[in-house]
């Protein structure tokens, strides 16, 4: 089933604009973009390099377990989840429906400026994704159904 509105280059680059300045309110080293099925949409990272493919993979799938465990308690939505490390900690936050906001940032850095910081970049991102459905709501892409195998169809230009 395809989650994604068609996105072009203008919304990859808002959706970095909006990684950057998150970046730097917050003092987070590393900001994504996934959708809930644990792909990569977009990322920006300041100093340390991170897997960023597994951490995406991951973070969807801690989500998920999380959405899961809302249910057992009864609970409709957990928005948002928290893992605190001692170097480094992590913030997921639900965008929408199909997207999540993964955010790194060093321990000693209180989650709760990361989230005051976050809400607006959640905002952001969600105006952009909302702009990508309506420029054309029967585009949508699944990221599953990719073949990485051979990527040249996703570039080659579509004619009217």
């Amino acid at each position: 089933m395809a989650t994604l509105p068609q996105l072009i280059e203008e919304d990859i680059e808002a959706m970095n604009r909006a990684l950057d300045e998150l970046l730097a309110r917050s003092e987070a080293c590393a900001a994504l973009i996934i959708d809930k099925g644990g792909f990569l949409i977009t990322q920006t990272v300041h100093a340390r390099q991170f897997d960023l493919v597994t951490l995406a993979a991951l973070s969807a799938a801690s989500f998920a377990a999380t959405q899961g465990i809302a249910n057992l308690v009864s609970e409709t939505n957990f928005t948002s989840i928290y893992q605190q490390g001692e170097i480094h900690s992590l913030l997921v936050i639900n965008i929408d429906e199909h997207c999540l906001l993964t955010v790194v940032f060093p321990a000693q850095v209180s989650v709760g400026a990361v989230k005051y910081f976050a809400a607006a970049t959640v905002k952001q991102v969600a105006n952009q994704l909302q702009k990508a459905t309506q420029r054309n709501p029967t585009a949508r892409l699944d990221l599953s159904l990719i073949n990485m195998a051979e990527t040249g169809p996703l570039f080659r230009k579509k004619t009217a």
